[in-house]
């Protein structure tokens, strides 16, 4: 098996959270957030070399550099998550480039005080792995659901009488 197909097989046998974030990733992830692959390219370039960001739509434009300096593809995705997040509890689900502003950049400075990523998501009202991993917090809905009435206990199994010993 060629070395491309190998990294294939493995990025695939891992969990969501284990395979390392790329930029093209990112980019892909919050586009809608970002409402364009160009303001999702200049959040997470931004973000990852600590330069100045730009949002853009029609004619509303915002600029920003993060407090934060240079962050890891890691850290960009937790910013992103809960910003995001931060949104959706708000309501917004299609930001103006100012709202996307200050939901980032409220993250970001409590980032740059030397707050956790923890810390910043129990700040939020969250917790950070139902943040990033959605699809768990649907299965947690699922689980409160009302509870099913308890099932009988099963009757004892009886004892299979012994083997008669046979005789060599």
């Amino acid at each position: 098996m060629n070395f491309k197909k190998t990294l294939l097989a493995l990025a695939l046998a891992l969990p969501l959270g284990a395979a390392a974030q790329s930029q093209d990733q990112l980019i892909d992830r919050y586009s809608k957030l970002a409402g364009s692959k160009q303001n999702a390219t200049s959040l997470v370039e931004g973000l990852r070399d600590g330069s100045q960001v730009k949002l853009t739509k029609g004619t509303s434009t915002e600029t920003f550099t993060p407090p934060t300096g240079k962050m890891g593809y890691g850290n960009v995705d937790n910013a992103l998550a809960l910003a995001e997040a931060s949104l959706r509890e708000k309501g917004i689900t299609n930001p103006t480039p100012a709202q996307l502003e200050a939901s980032v950049m409220e993250i970001l400075k409590m980032r740059a005080a030397g707050q956790g990523w923890g810390q910043i998501a129990q700040a939020q009202g969250f917790k950070l792995g139902e943040v990033k991993r959605p699809e768990r917090v649907a299965r947690v809905e699922r689980a409160h659901k009302p509870e099913k009435p308890e099932r009988p206990e099963k009757p004892e199994r009886p004892e299979r009488p012994e083997k008669p010993h046979k005789p060599r």
